[in-house]
């Protein structure tokens, strides 16, 4: 079973079970296929460059668009413009941190620095939308409902399933932001030249 994030020296420390890394993987796999922008042969090369795409629209799958919202609200031309100059370069920092935190789990024993836990924690947070979205948490008696499963022998539908999944990337996430949280206040706190104790 997985383990805590625990910050120290050496940066922050946390461990998991071969099946939970493999099912994070396969998260992560499946979040960059919704992510990764299609392209056309015709495609101009200047708009991959600059990152402007002039054909862009507001994503039809609702998942997607958790995670490609509107940047301007109330104001659906200034929104469309917004999201012709930014979209793309949102779709390819998701995806890089996605396969980043991939990487990161080759091992059971994970070893994080402060850049690898960021690149880890927005992986996990992308996960968490996604499948946030697909059980239409809207309420706290939504979110309730769902952490309400905790146990995967119990999980006998998708429904159940994703219940659990979210509830352990969700557990997950919080390990790691609290463990990076911790690291930044003792960073800040300790003068210059002093280690931080584990």
């Amino acid at each position: 079973m997985a383990r805590s994030f625990v910050p120290g020296r050496r940066g922050i420390s946390g461990q998991l079970e071969d099946e939970e890394r493999e099912l994070l993987r396969k998260l992560f796999a499946d979040v960059i296929q919704m992510l990764e922008p299609e392209v056309s042969p015709l495609e101009d090369p200047l708009v991959e460059l600059i990152g402007f795409d002039p054909d862009v629209a507001p994503p039809q799958d609702p998942a997607l668009r958790r995670l490609l919202p509107d940047g301007v609200k109330d104001d659906d031309e200034a929104a469309l413009e917004f999201r012709r100059l930014s979209e793309r370069s949102l779709r390819h920092g998701k995806v890089g941190s996605l396969r980043a935190a991939s990487l990161l789990l080759e091992n059971a024993e994970l070893q994080l620095d402060q850049e690898q836990a960021r690149q880890l924690a927005v992986a996990l947070n992308d996960v968490r939308l996604v499948v946030s979205e697909r059980l239409s948490i809207r309420t706290e008696a939504d979110a309730e409902a769902v952490h309400a499963a905790q146990d995967w022998s119990k999980a006998d539908d998708l429904e159940s399933y994703l219940s659990v999944v979210y509830n352990f990337v969700t557990w997950l996430q919080e390990s790691l932001v609290q463990a990076m949280s911790y690291g930044l206040d003792n960073a800040t706190d300790a003068p210059a030249g002093d280690e931080e104790t584990s």
